[in-house]
């Protein structure tokens, strides 16, 4: 293992848990403009400023290293980049339409890639009083303890987490896909984000998790997941440019016992 890795760790800790700081405060003082992106997707003045916040500082430590963020560089080629450059995956608050209802499922989520090795994930959810973090090799974390997936083995039992896009004419898909899982599982939830369903998955209080997202709101949580046990795959062919590493389409992501299940009936070509 790099002995930078454990440096950029401990200093994408301390980037979520100052973020994690600056979002709570602002929705206390309710400080936040909101608007809207393409597919009325909702972003606050808080993304924006966090973001900011977030790209400056990796930016001035570490002025070698990409960033790829929601709200700054979504648009930015990974395909010229050096297999040995570090890319910095940043959602600033990963359930932005939480934070602006007043829920607590709400994170900050910083990630970090290297040609197509995850190296690093840190997810701070603020308003749970919990930061999970991972680096490649050495396990998953929750405020310091070890994480653990629920190691379900019966299907019927399991409880299965997904989300739904902005862009209502790809539902129907989805809609399909919850179905089935309704059908032959125990429950499905929709906490509104991704980065801390995959969290959750680590943790064992969700079985599984299956979704089409984008890089930054699965380059930490994915890690954090497979280092504590999850078997992570695809539901889904890419027909993304991004890299696998950090190619979130058709994600499906579960205790390794209930992968080949669940699979079965995500993937609606069996």
């Amino acid at each position: 293992m790099s002995e930078n890795y454990e440096e950029w760790l401990d200093f994408a800790k301390a980037l979520a848990w100052q973020a994690g700081e600056m979002i709570v405060e602002a929705r206390a003082r309710s400080a936040f403009v909101r608007d809207y992106k393409a597919d009325h997707e909702l972003v606050t003045s808080t993304d924006v400023a966090v973001d900011q916040y977030i790209c400056s500082s990796i930016v001035e430590r570490y002025p070698s290293h990409c960033i790829l963020s929601e709200e700054s560089s979504p648009n930015m080629d990974l395909g010229n980049i050096g297999e040995d450059v570090p890319v910095w995956v940043i959602d600033p608050i990963d359930g932005t339409v939480n934070f602006a209802h007043g829920h607590c499922h709400v994170a900050v989520s910083i990630g970090l890639y290297i040609g197509d090795q995850r190296i690093l994930g840190v997810v701070n959810a603020p308003f749970l009083g919990e930061c999970f973090w991972a680096l490649k090799g050495l396990g998953a974390f929750c405020n310091g303890e070890p994480l653990s997936v629920s190691g379900a083995q019966e299907l019927r039992n399991a409880l299965v987490a997904t989300g739904f896009p902005y862009q209502k004419t790809a539902l129907s898909p989805i809609i399909e896909r919850v179905s089935r899982i309704l059908h032959h599982c125990q429950d499905i939830r929709r906490n509104g984000s991704a980065a801390l369903d995959l969290c959750w998955v680590a943790a064992g209080r969700l079985d599984a998790y299956f979704e089409s997202v984008k890089p930054w709101d699965m380059a930490a949580g994915t890690l954090i997941a497979e280092e504590a046990g999850a078997k992570v795959g695809y539901y889904l062919s890419s027909t993304s440019t991004w890299p696998n590493v950090v190619n979130g389409e058709g994600l499906l992501v579960s205790s390794p016992q209930l992968y080949d299940d669940l699979f079965t009936l995500v993937d609606l070509n069996l």
